[in-house]
């Protein structure tokens, strides 16, 4: 019998809780600060358990990594390194699917020397978009070519249908992420210069992106790009770019948020019957919340009927409405978020989707160029588990079961970029009609 812990029940979770619970001779314990979101994704199944786990009970947490064998933590990225050195203390396994940060890095040889597998960055994105280039990658080499440009793209958006707000954006993860993922620094390559992009100007460095079946949308860079050019192997490359996908509009109007102060995480308190036309004309210094939108845009530089300051209007970020959050310390962030999830919210059968895209150049002697894609499109299912659950989920669930029944031996920190690692999620992914659609123009 295979035990498993599943850290966090949030909004990823259900389809890898599911998923485990579906394979013989596996038992899962759900621990969650909310213990009806674990025992609602146990859902009463005979070899599930759910409990409730505070994340700063070291102690308990300890306990149950001590009594499993593997630990897939969903729970925020910092507290990844505490569950992954309890794992390492008792030889235990683990998976995440978090970027690997610089103390995830650090345990690399402890976990090699303990025996222990971790394996990070299993999700979508990070973790499908890592499988899927490096078979091609790998594919190209193996025929003895060589990749010079390398362009990846991943978006979780609503369904074309469902896209219905001005903002062309829905939450099926935490609105305070996507936010906070807005605040990155970002670093790629261009026909070989090296493009640095400091988090204020993130939004202003954007493009257009034509995906077959969706249409026009909107990239600009994800984090760092050139990290990823030794994990991938592509000593040399002359361009290496990782966006992330919006539909139209998304990066001026971030832009301006940014510029605006709603992403700022210091401390405040707002007294009580403060509306949101007080907080926005505060944010920019203004004793009077009359005239706010004319306002703005003279702060911004920008016309007063610009489509920005419409999806503006549209959150209710000129309303007389109160605040959601008075009375207490906050931040200018959690106010936007929680705004945002209320507004933002998929309504009852609404569908979102998942797009990703890959984009190489390979060059071979005495031939002409190979340009292929790579392109998985991804919805969710109606009244069921969203894409974004799935797509994240999903691969990291088959991750842990092959860890468990000895298909992946690696030990020490990884990502997926080998194939004993990939091919097997990837061909079983694709059973799960979550499909990679190649094509090749020479």
């Amino acid at each position: 019998m295979k035990n498993v812990l599943v850290l966090g029940a949030g909004l990823v979770a259900r389809p890898l809780v599911r998923y485990l619970l579906d394979q013989p001779d596996f038992k899962v314990t759900v621990a969650s600060r909310t213990v009806s979101k674990a025992e609602a994704l146990i859902d009463g199944h005979p070899d599930g358990t759910a409990l409730t786990l505070l994340a700063d009970d070291t102690a308990k947490l300890e306990e149950l990594v001590q009594k499993h064998d593997l630990a897939i933590s969903l729970l925020p990225a910092p507290l990844h390194p505490v569950v992954a050195k309890l794992c390492i203390k008792h030889k235990k396994h683990m998976v995440t699917t978090s970027y690997v940060s610089a103390a995830m890095k650090e345990l690399d040889a402890p976990a090699r020397e303990a025996g222990v597998t971790i394996l990070n960055e299993v999700g979508v994105d990070p973790g499908t978009d890592h499988m899927s280039a490096m078979r091609i990658i790998h594919g190209v080499k193996q025929r003895g070519g060589q990749v010079v440009s390398f362009k990846s793209y991943c978006g979780g958006l609503p369904a074309p249908q469902d896209n219905d707000n001005p903002w062309g954006y829905k939450f099926s993860w935490a609105p305070r992420g996507v936010c906070t993922a807005g605040k990155n620094n970002a670093c790629f390559r261009e026909n070989g210069k090296v493009v640095d992009i400091p988090g204020p100007d993130l939004f202003t460095c954007h493009h257009p992106l034509n995906v077959e079946g969706i249409g026009e949308l909107e990239a600009y860079p994800n984090r760092d790009s050139l990290g990823y050019i030794e994990l991938y192997g592509l000593e040399g490359i002359e361009t290496m770019f990782r966006g992330t996908l919006r539909y139209p509009g998304w990066c001026v109007c971030l832009k301006a948020v940014v510029d605006l102060g709603m992403l700022d995480e210091s401390p405040v308190t707002y007294p009580a019957g403060t509306t949101f036309v007080q907080w926005t004309a505060g944010l920019i210094g203004s004793g009077s919340a009359g005239g706010v939108r004319q306002q703005i845009a003279d702060r911004l530089k920008m016309d007063a009927s610009a489509d920005a300051l419409d999806r503006m209007e549209w959150l209710g970020l000129f309303s007389d409405e109160p605040l959601p959050i008075t009375d207490t310390e906050t931040t200018a962030l959690d106010v936007l978020a929680a705004r945002m999830q209320e507004k933002m919210a998929y309504g009852p059968g609404e569908l979102d989707m998942i797009v990703l895209v890959h984009q190489f150049v390979a060059k071979f002697p005495n031939q002409p160029d190979e340009h292929i894609s790579s392109t998985l499109i991804d919805y969710g299912l109606p009244n069921g588990d969203s894409s974004m659950a799935r797509t994240v989920s999903l691969p990291a669930a088959i991750g842990a079961r092959l860890i468990l029944v000895g298909k992946i031996r690696e030990t020490g920190v990884h990502i997926p970029v080998k194939p004993e690692i990939y091919n097997p999620i990837l061909d079983e992914l694709a059973t799960m009609n979550i499909r990679f659609v190649e094509k090749t123009d020479k």
